[in-house]
């Protein structure tokens, strides 16, 4: 059987599968997580049980094609497959060797920790980007690119995150990129 694919652009569901999926999200709220605490107040802790890290935290997709799972085990159903290597995601929870992770579209879904990786890479959020030169609005213009086109993050201060995108190295207003946490 052929997953549906998620990438950058679309996506679907497997149809039928509507009603199962909410079946399995309304069990896996009353259940609680392994440490004993609610499933719903596990994910507002501010480190993860497992690796000790901060949650939310990014990463990036480590493979071309990711399964998404609706719980953290083999035995949940896929719902859906990423295809694009080093997309960024956001680890929301941790569940022994299963990462929930959130989506630019904020879609939500666990994948096995060897899945991930530590990379740091950014999608254009918003509108048509402007790479530019230096970290002012009057900078040279190095190229443009439009929403969704990912490149890797090196850093950002309060206005402006350096990236690289097309191997040109430039800065992008810090609202126009979506893999970076607030408070980074």
């Amino acid at each position: 059987m052929a997953w549906p694919v998620r990438d950058d652009r679309a996506w679907r569901r497997p149809a039928g599968s509507l009603l199962a999926a909410l079946l399995l999200v309304l069990l896996l709220s009353l259940l609680a997580a392994p440490d004993g605490v609610p499933a719903a107040a596990a994910q507002d802790q501010s480190v993860g049980p497992v690796t000790g890290r901060p949650l939310p935290r990014f990463a990036s997709l480590a493979s071309a094609r990711v399964n998404a799972r609706a719980g953290p085990g083999v035995e949940y159903p896929i719902r859906w497959e990423y295809h694009r290597q080093h997309l960024p995601v956001l680890i929301v929870a941790e569940s022994q060797n299963w990462r929930k992770i959130r989506d630019q579209e904020g879609d939500e879904a666990w994948v096995h920790h060897a899945l991930l990786s530590g990379r740091r890479t950014f999608l254009v959020a918003g509108r048509i980007a402007t790479l530019l030169e230096e970290p002012h609005r009057s900078a040279a213009a190095l190229l443009r690119a439009e929403p969704g086109v990912m490149g890797e993050l090196e850093g950002c201060d309060d206005s402006w995150c350096r990236v690289v995108l097309a191997d040109r190295r430039g800065y992008l207003p810090r609202g126009q990129v979506w893999g970076v946490a607030p408070d980074e």
